[in-house]
């Protein structure tokens, strides 16, 4: 693939689900990526989808999708218990893969998927969208600046009180509900932007609700020297969603959103030194297909930004949480 300033993917998306549509959506503000081609389990499905987005090509398997010789990337916004077998069958067909987060349900799916993708030297990345927002983009400069001195402390909550469905996706043990996997990851995971992705030591609670899924959950992460992160997460609890990243000389805040916030702030020796804002027309998950377009243009097989050994770390974190608890999904 040349590069050029006319470098365009062309995305492949396999799903038809709610956060497929957000980024079909989103991908119209992308600078090097358009939506040409969108895959599901019936030509009726892929048509309204197409016909919604204005996607030229449907399919009703995604096989087809996958081996179509003009998709550059596929996207897969599939439930995640399905994220091994969509991320290798794409992988198979050849394509670079961007894979809704959380990755996969456990880390050995996940050391399965990185291994043939980097055995066949393949594109392959999470889609943690909240890595790529700007407002996060500015707190890793200021902490790579050094403006708030020594990282002593992360607060992240992130959580919401959703409606009672125990068939639906987040109350449902068959498709790996529960908080952990689908609103957890979030904090986790800009705690590992900041920390990084490897705690010296794990302390949790969770309650466990009667469809046998985590409802809500705290952690307590320790890095030693007296840094650490209290995280709290929940699917049936409304959480203040916010975060917060505190120095020796001062403190960062992430304000509105932990996952995509339009702002964040940065006081040192207690007052305010600089306030970022964000005023883009987009939703935000434009950011990481620019960013798979910017690794495959720089001819890369992963993303320096969540690269796939952190994910990999996370993952083996979420299943130590989960071996704590006791919890495990079917099938494992």
């Amino acid at each position: 693939m040349a590069e050029d300033n006319a470098y365009t993917i062309k995305w492949g998306i396999l799903s038809t689900g709610w956060i497929a549509h957000q980024f079909a959506t989103d991908l119209a503000h992308a600078s090097n990526g358009v939506a040409y081609a969108v895959g599901s389990r019936s030509q009726e499905s892929a048509d309204k989808f197409a016909a919604d987005h204005g996607i030229p090509v449907a399919y009703a398997t995604y096989e087809e999708l996958v081996n179509d010789p003009d998709v550059d990337a596929i996207y897969i916004g599939t439930p995640h218990p399905f994220h091994r077998e969509n991320a290798l069958l794409a992988l198979r067909a050849g394509k670079a893969v961007l894979c809704e987060k959380p990755f996969t349900v456990n880390s050995a799916e996940l050391e399965e998927v990185v291994a043939y993708a980097r055995e066949h030297k393949l594109f392959l990345m999470e889609a943690m969208w909240s890595r790529y927002i700007p407002a996060h983009v500015k707190v890793r400069e200021w902490l790579a600046a050094g403006r708030i001195g020594e990282l002593k402390l992360v607060k992240a909550d992130l959580g919401f009180r959703s409606d009672w469905n125990p068939e639906g996706r987040l109350l449902n043990p068959a498709l790996g509900g529960g908080a952990l996997l689908d609103v957890g990851i979030y904090p986790v995971s800009f705690t590992s932007m900041v920390l990084g992705p490897h705690p010296e030591s794990i302390a949790s609670t969770v309650h466990i609700g009667e469809t046998g899924v985590d409802e809500h959950f705290s952690l307590l992460l320790s890095y030693g020297n007296g840094v650490s992160a209290s995280l709290n997460a929940g699917i049936r609890l409304n959480l203040d969603d916010e975060a917060y990243i505190y120095g020796t000389e001062g403190r960062i805040v992430v304000n509105g959103t932990l996952v995509n916030p339009k702002s964040a702030e940065l006081y040192v020796n207690g007052e305010l030194a600089e306030r970022f804002e964000d005023d883009r027309a987009s939703v935000g998950y434009c950011f990481e297909a620019e960013e798979v377009g910017r690794c495959l243009q720089a001819g890369l097989t992963e993303s320096p930004v969540m690269t796939l050994d952190e994910s990999v770390a996370l993952m083996k974190l979420l299943d130590e949480v989960r071996a704590q608890w006791g919890l495990k999904y079917p099938g494992e």
